[in-house]
């Protein structure tokens, strides 16, 4: 009896669009598109293409929602008389807020996707779905029910059992609509009665078996305050609101296949005048995630992320702050296509398609994650030398960068060993390296504290090595990047990785709650971080590389004195790998 739309094992909504900007992204099948081509050369519809996404307001969208986006937006862009509405089915006001309605635009638009004028409320109907439940109990097809809630679903049967046929069914009509208007009037309470339909209790389609079409629900609604206390199921308002807006081509997951028929028979018997093409394909799953809205919300709600924006979390939001950006979830959107047949896609196709599209976006700069101070003894002291480096080695449009550089710098802890492994490559006690596009420097001293931990290396500087080339073409074989301690920024870097630790976290098999299955290295937090002065001037959302490291995006709880940056991903790619073996 609940109204909410139909619950899927764990999963995401309905979806592939615009073709994403990531380069050799490449389309995968879409039958979708194709059914919706086919119409269009069989001359129906008039020729239009008229599609919906169509959202509950009643939490945060994520990257299962991006795909039903994609495709239902794609899909009207593809066609001269195509247009997409965004339309919230807001026929719970239990649970629906403002606050979602302006996450869900704000995900839409960030995603690169326009509805200009044509957004659109199922409250916006309420009137016209009244009209129309009103017109049903006049022409015998609904009927008041006063059974209790538990009565009801037990008389509804099961797959084994034909439903019973409620005592309350054979209501004149007269007597219905009178009890249908004292509900609506606010004078009976919840659950005293309900509105069904009156199809069949004998169906083998057990959503036919005279299904709720309204509730008495006394709660204040987010557009229509308490103007009504009666709302709609959403299988009642879903399919006419459809039919309303005149679409042609109603496209959802799979989980709906099975409401087709009542859709269909709720359409025919309001005698619209549109009658909307449903379209069923299979969802999103990823390894690694859940998608469930319900899962989803227990991790907010019992503190297992830090927010609906948690950079692990996969709604739109927590990917946007984490640094993914629209254009490749478009583009893992066109890669996954669109199928009939449910699967599971690996995640590491995502996190593929992220890094090709940042390595081709993203500016270079450098930072010190976990620094290790280090003295240029051979430098004269207080001066500042400026050394020119590209901001992206493989395109020249970006440009190059002044980084300062003097006698005290801080390099990577991890690139120095005091006792080298074979085939090490970085500094070590006695050898030398190359500082990324500055010079080459030699290891003579390691000074330690009173514990014995190293907190200073004790260097000079080949000075012929300006600009970081070998004076007499010896071989260098290490690389490091580095930071002027001068001049450096004091930053926080959180390092984000996948929220679970196993790839299905919804498995039953694991015999313990998926909350138990949260990886607790998800996130580690570094202070202390060491950061080159020209990334004081990222915008929060701005994607760069920090050499070496991976991709990073400034967090917007930072300030440019001291930022706070999000790892959006490293740079090491297993999926590329298989897929080359592949």
């Amino acid at each position: 009896m609940s109204d909410e739309r139909p619950a899927p094992s764990e999963a995401s909504e309905p979806d592939t669009a615009p073709s994403g900007s990531v380069p050799g992204a490449e389309r995968a099948p879409n039958f979708v598109a194709d059914l919706v081509d086919d119409d269009l050369r069989a001359g129906k519809h008039d020729g239009r293409v008229a599609t919906r996404f169509p959202p509950e307001p009643n939490g945060y969208l994520h990257i299962g929602h991006a795909k039903s986006i994609c495709l239902n937006f794609g899909i009207a862009a593809k066609s001269a008389k195509g247009t997409c509405n965004l339309r919230f089915d807001d026929t719970n006001p239990a649970t629906e807020e403002t606050e979602y309605v302006d996450s869900i635009r704000a995900d839409v638009r960030w995603l690169g996707f326009d509805w200009g004028e044509r957004e659109h409320f199922a409250s916006d109907y309420f009137d016209r779905l009244y009209a129309i439940a009103e017109q049903l109990v006049e022409d015998g097809l609904a009927y008041v029910d006063s059974q209790s809630t538990e009565e009801i679903r037990k008389g509804r049967g099961s797959f084994y059992e034909k439903g019973k046929e409620s005592p309350f069914r054979d209501r004149s009509v007269a007597e219905n609509l009178a009890l249908l208007r004292k509900m609506r009037g606010g004078e009976l309470p919840d659950g005293s009665h309900v509105l069904r339909a009156k199809i069949d209790m004998g169906s083998a389609d057990i959503n036919m078996r005279d299904p709720l079409l309204y509730r008495i629900k006394h709660a204040h609604h987010h557009r229509t305050g308490d103007r009504w206390c009666i709302y709609p199921m959403y299988d009642y308002a879903h399919p006419l609101s459809d039919a309303i807006e005149g679409i042609t081509h109603s496209i959802c997951t799979l989980e709906f296949e099975d409401h087709r028929p009542l859709y269909d028979w709720f359409v025919a018997n309001a005698r619209m005048e549109h009658r909307p093409r449903q379209i069923e394909f299979a969802r999103l799953n990823l390894t690694y995630t859940v998608l469930s809205k319900r899962r989803l919300q227990e991790l907010v709600e019992g503190g297992h992320v830090r927010g609906w924006d948690d950079p692990r979390m996969p709604t739109l939001a927590g990917l946007r702050r984490r640094g993914y950006t629209p254009e490749a979830l478009r583009a893992f959107c066109d890669r996954i296509g669109v199928s009939k047949k449910d699967g599971v896609v690996d995640v590491a196709l995502l996190e593929h398609t992220l890094r090709e599209d940042l390595n081709a976006r993203a500016p270079r700069a450098m930072g010190v994650l976990r620094p290790l101070r280090l003295v240029i003894d051979n430098w004269p002291e207080g001066h500042v030398e400026r050394f020119s480096i590209a901001n992206h080695p493989e395109d020249p449009s970006y440009g190059t960068r002044e980084v300062p550089f003097s006698r005290v710098v801080y390099i990577e802890r991890d690139d120095f060993a005091e006792v080298p492994p074979k085939k090490w490559f970085r500094l070590q006690p006695g050898g030398e390296i190359r500082l990324r596009g500055a010079c080459i420097v030699r290891c003579n001293e390691v000074v330690k504290d009173a514990a014995g931990a190293i907190v200073e290396l004790r260097c000079t500087w080949d000075e012929g090595s300006r600009g970081g080339a070998a004076p007499d073409n010896r071989r260098i074989k290490g690389t490091s990047h580095w930071v002027s301690a001068e001049h450096a920024l004091d930053a926080e870097v959180r390092l984000y990785d996948r929220l679970f630790s196993v790839e299905n976290p919804s498995d039953e098999k694991h015999g313990k709650p998926y909350t138990d299955l949260i990886d607790p290295a998800s996130l580690e937090v570094l202070t202390g971080c060491k950061l080159e002065p020209s990334l004081a001037a990222k915008k929060a959302g701005e994607p760069f590389q920090l050499e070496r490291l991976g991709y990073f995006v400034v967090d917007p709880d930072g300030t440019p004195e001291r930022p706070v940056l999000n790892r959006t991903i490293g740079l090491k790619d297993s999926y590329a790998k298989i897929a080359g073996k592949t």
